[in-house]
């Protein structure tokens, strides 16, 4: 719960045990009364809550200033009709004086009619710094037109068309992070957006429908201010983010031939998730980074290996699922070791193609500083034990081991006999490590 309401109901507890109950409410500034409806934030609370007495509506109208409407809160979200829900919004939202956070999510919902929306980000646009917009609307609705140049500082719209893009006009001085889920805008527009908000920090791309011209090969995004981006689900042919102070990326299903990133040697995490990229650059300044986390994904592992090697400050290393592009390439441990010598938690996932362990113990340094062991397989086998314990060996101040695996849920005989050996063979296997923790998950 959060510390402020706990503080607000151990004073009307005190209140209230004082003997006098009548008194709480009038103990209570009307301002610390506000901030309670505003820590329920779904409409619905909110608006039984100032039900309960004279000084809660008051609290209401002059002091709420988080109020969210989602589809999914409240069933009768979907029994009323798309006007009468209209009216309902405008009635709430209307009824407040300051809002700061408004939350508007009604994907599951019919289109709204364009009038009631613009007069919801007409009304608390002068003090709105928090919008969550998925709202379908007819005609469209340009919600940058409506909420440009004032205090915005978090804006996540889905299911919206951006278009005409203004950065002299439509300029977003205060934002600091922009979501943009199944949306529909043009490769040019999404570059000028970027450009309109200077302050800039996070970007959230999800499934975007992005248009390219004719003449457009590359689609080209900068920032100076950007420190956090994550993309997930899109498909293109090159895309370049020129960021010089990105700290974290992230790409996540992505279909991509090439993705280049241009910076200054300010990034701490790559994730790469599920992506399919032909040439994939991240610079060579890559002193900084701390977490390397790539998942299903096909790798040149010398190419991929020379962007890292010089991140001699990484502490976490997870590389499951990898497909090697090359047959003969094998990341051993000795070069793990020599190029990563902070590293803290290592995940390996054991894959044998074509008889090849692309994971190999070769080398006899050890791995000093690695307290959290991950392994994971793709077939079960002998072999697996093996090479757990090979690795067992080499982490000599290991404090956590967790194993991760795939159990089908139809098994035959030889397939139970087969997860009962090695369930066997991984507890002789620990009853030599007393002091590791073992985790296991299976799904």
């Amino acid at each position: 719960m959060d510390d402020g309401i706990i503080m607000i109901m151990t004073e009307v507890a005190y209140l209230g045990n004082s003997g006098d109950c009548s008194l709480v409410m009038e103990h209570l500034p009307v301002e610390v009364i506000g901030s309670i409806p505003s820590r329920l934030g779904a409409a619905r609370d909110v608006v039984i809550a100032s039900a309960t007495c004279r000084k809660w509506r008051e609290a209401w109208k002059n002091h709420l200033d988080t109020l969210s409407f989602n589809c999914n809160d409240w069933p009768v979200y979907h029994d009323i009709t798309t006007g009468q829900l209209e009216i309902l919004i405008t009635q709430t939202i209307f009824q407040t004086s300051g809002l700061k956070c408004l939350s508007i999510l009604m994907d599951d919902v019919d289109e709204f009619s364009a009038a009631p929306v613009i007069g919801w980000l007409m009304y608390t646009r002068e003090t709105l710094c928090h919008l969550q917009y998925n709202v379908r609307t007819a005609p469209n609705v340009n919600i940058l037109e409506k909420c440009g140049r004032h205090k915005l500082e978090v804006l996540a719209l889905a299911h919206n068309l951006i278009t005409g893009v203004e950065p002299s006009y439509q300029k977003f001085p205060c934002l600091r992070s922009l979501s943009l889920s199944y949306v529909c805008i043009s490769a040019l527009d999404l570059s000028l957006l970027l450009t309109a908000c200077p302050k800039i920090e996070v970007l959230k791309l999800v499934n975007p429908n992005i248009a390219m011209s004719d003449a457009q090969e590359t689609m080209e995004l900068n920032s100076s201010s950007l420190k956090e981006v994550y993309v997930e689900t899109i498909s293109m042919d090159k895309l370049t983010l020129e960021a010089e102070c990105l700290e974290k990326l992230h790409l996540k299903d992505c279909t991509l031939e090439l993705f280049e990133l241009i910076g200054k040697g300010s990034l701490r995490l790559l994730k790469i998730d599920d992506v399919s990229a032909i040439h994939l650059d991240i610079g060579e300044n890559t002193e900084n980074l701390e977490v390397v986390d790539v998942s299903n994904f096909t790798v040149v592992w010398p190419k991929f290996y020379q962007m890292i090697c010089k991140s001699v400050n990484l502490r976490r290393l997870r590389l499951w699922g990898v497909v090697f592009d090359e047959e003969g390439d094998v990341v051993d441990l000795e070069t793990i070791s020599a190029s990563f010598p902070r590293l803290t938690r290592l995940s390996l996932c054991h894959d044998m193609r074509e008889g090849v362990l692309h994971y190999g113990l070769q080398g006899s340094s050890d791995l000093k500083n690695v307290v959290v062991l991950e392994l994971g397989w793709t077939a079960i086998s002998d072999l697996f034990v093996d090479w757990a314990e090979g690795l067992l060996e080499r982490c000599p101040n290991l404090n956590k081991l967790i194993i991760y695996g795939v159990v089908s849920e139809t098994k035959t005989h030889e397939e139970c006999n087969i997860l009962a050996d090695f369930t066997s063979s991984i507890v002789r296997l620990m009853r030599q490590y007393g002091r590791v923790e073992v985790q296991f998950e299976f799904e």
